[in-house]
C-alpha cells in the first residue's frame, strides 16, 4: 500500500538521492505541505523511511535495507506471475491454432465476432 500512490514513489525516488526535508519532498508537488507529511507518515509505518532531528531540521531519510527487503519480495511475486502468463499465453497459442486448423472436411470452422477482431 505504501508505495501504491505515485507522490509517495516519486519520494522515495527523492530520498534515494539523500535525505530531505518536508518543504524540499513538497516542492515538486501541487499539494500542501500537510498533505506531503500525511505521505511521509504513511511511508515511516511502512518501515521505508524515518525521520531524525537536526538542531531546527527534521530531515526524512530513506531505510535502504527495507526498500531492499521490499523489493526482492516484490520481484519474488513478479516472477511468479510472469510465469503464470506465459502458461496463460502458452495455452491461447496452442487454442488459436486448434481453431485456425483445418477441420476433416478441409474447411475451416467459422469463427466468431470475437475470433475475427482477434
Amino acid at each position: 500500500m505504501a508505495l501504491a500512490d505515485p507522490v509517495r514513489r516519486r519520494i522515495i525516488a527523492r530520498l534515494s538521492r539523500g535525505p530531505a526535508t518536508v518543504n524540499e519532498l513538497a516542492e515538486p508537488f501541487e499539494i500542501t505541505k500537510q498533505a506531503v507529511s500525511k505521505h511521509i507518515q504513511v511511508l515511516e509505518q511502512a518501515g521505508l523511511v524515518t525521520r531524525t532531528r537536526d538542531a531546527q531540521r527534521r530531515p526524512v531519510h530513506l531505510d535502504a535495507a527495507a526498500l531492499e527487503a521490499l523489493t526482492e519480495w516484490i520481484d519474488r511475486y513478479r516472477l511468479i506471475h510472469e510465469q503464470q502468463f506465459r502458461a496463460l499465453d502458452a495455452l491461447l497459442a496452442t487454442e488459436r491454432g486448434r481453431r485456425a486448423a483445418p477441420s476433416a472436411g478441409g474447411t475451416t470452422p467459422a469463427g466468431t465476432q470475437e475470433d475475427a477482431e482477434s
